[in-house]
């Protein structure tokens, strides 16, 4: 649990070096992360969003991508989906 409790402590540290004063949103995306959960960022423009994300990326060492989401937007625009192929049984 203390090597978990480090490497957070190190993750959210590092992201503070770009994210000035959004603790508690570093430490819940951190923590959404940690628990291999989802994490949805919602807020007004210009506040950090996407450099928050970007910089928790870039500090576990993972490639960032953004989605600009629009109104008519689904989950299966996102995602894909699977198609269920009667002949040999198995999703495509």
């Amino acid at each position: 649990m203390a090597d978990i409790q480090a490497i957070g402590d190190r993750i959210i540290e590092n992201v503070e070096h770009v994210m000035v004063g959004k603790r508690q949103a570093v430490q819940l995306t951190v923590l959404g992360l940690l628990c291999q959960g989802h994490v949805l960022i919602e807020d007004v423009p210009g506040v950090g969003k996407t450099v928050l994300a970007k910089s928790l990326a870039k500090s576990v060492g993972c490639k960032f991508q953004r989605i600009q989401f629009t109104p008519d937007m689904l989950p299966s625009d996102v995602t894909g989906v699977s198609i269920f192929n009667q002949k040999t049984m198995e999703f495509e």
